[in-house]
């Protein structure tokens, strides 16, 4: 089994910044990579960001492209939040990835979740 915890977070105005971690345990040698998903009230979950463990491959959703930015250290990842909208509210998941899901776009191990408000 793998384990994911968040860090991070936390409430911003419209236009900051803001930083979520995410460390993985466990067997993480079977893991390929990583990645971050959302879920805003009332709207499902959404993919936002990924990351192999290589660091040479990510991948953004198109709302956060040029905004955010993933990266990993060891077995930690981060991903750093710029020009933050309303509409980024959420509760951020972090995810990881084998790699028969990184290639179907499944993440198999999930963390509880970090809440991430920006205020207008």
């Amino acid at each position: 089994q793998v384990q994911v915890v968040e860090s991070g977070g936390g409430s911003v105005q419209a236009g900051g910044s803001l930083t979520v971690s995410c460390t993985a345990s466990g067997r993480t040698f079977s893991t390929y990579g990583m990645g971050w998903f959302r879920q805003a009230p009332g709207k499902e979950r959404e993919f936002v960001a990924r990351i192999d463990w290589s660091g040479g491959s990510t991948n953004y959703a198109d709302s956060v492209k040029g905004r955010f930015t993933i990266g990993r250290y060891n077995s930690k990842m981060y991903m750093q939040m710029n020009s933050l909208k309303p509409e980024d509210t959420a509760v951020y998941y972090c995810a990881a990835y084998t790699l028969a899901g990184w290639n179907s776009g499944r993440a198999e191990y999930w963390g509880q979740g970090t809440q991430v408000t920006v205020s207008s």
